[in-house]
């Protein structure tokens, strides 16, 4: 088991969770017990409720944002070099509904893209397919507003499938490659277990999983809820 947070602090230095993972290794090794599976792991589990956000393109924010214009860094997450911007948009959804301050991950990616929730899109009129990012062929698209414009969205809104960033250390230690599906245990009195969690390998990556704010409402996920992550 492993202590999970709710939202990445913006920091430079190490994370509380990395920190007490470490700790945790040199008690054990200090008192000669053998490590239970979450302190011999190469890294701590966190899982983070990942809320309603858009990726887009440089193209995308010239058009709402104006000419020129860069995204700016609000918040740092976990995932180095990724960040939740201070600038944020509507969405309007095909029942002429809207959802206002939608907020943009940088940096900007080749492809523009919005993951809801299932409550989300019923709310929206979307029906949402399930896909892992990146996926959006075929998807529904939608209309953005910003301050200096509209951006018209041929495809791209989807329901992100949850999914597991692993190192390659990560990977090893769990016996799982990239592409392949996982299961996440959470305790607590509402406690779940989830299936068909996609792994994506990088290495890159720092252990995290991701959920959208159904799954993590449904359980009633907590800092300090306790996680197991299994192949």
């Amino acid at each position: 088991m492993s202590e999970l947070t709710i939202m990445a602090e913006p920091s430079p230095t190490l994370h509380r969770a990395v920190v007490e993972h470490l700790v945790r290794q040199v008690v054990y090794q200090r008192m000669g017990r053998p490590m239970p599976a979450a302190a011999a792991a190469p890294n701590p589990l966190l899982v983070n409720v990942s809320a309603r956000h858009c990726h887009l393109t440089q193209e995308a924010v010239e058009t709402l944002f104006g000419k020129g214009h860069q995204l700016t860094v609000h918040k740092w997450l976990y995932q180095d070099g990724q960040f939740a911007a201070k600038e944020t948009l509507t969405l309007i959804g095909p029942r002429s509904r809207v959802i206002s301050n939608l907020r943009i991950l940088g940096p900007c990616r080749t492809l523009n893209q919005v993951e809801l929730a299932y409550t989300d899109g019923i709310a929206l009129g979307f029906d949402l397919p399930l896909r892992s990012s990146g996926d959006v062929k075929g998807t529904p698209g939608c209309m953005l507003m910003g301050p200096a414009g509209f951006f018209e969205m041929e495809q791209g809104v989807i329901r992100a499938l949850r999914h597991a960033h692993l190192s390659p250390a990560d990977a090893a230690y769990y016996g799982v490659k990239q592409g392949d599906f996982m299961r996440l245990k959470i305790g607590g009195d509402c406690g779940v277990a989830l299936e068909k969690m996609l792994c994506r390998v990088d290495k890159s990556f720092k252990l995290e999983v991701h959920i959208d704010t159904d799954e993590g409402n449904a359980c009633n996920l907590q800092p300090g809820t306790p996680c197991e992550l299994s192949k």
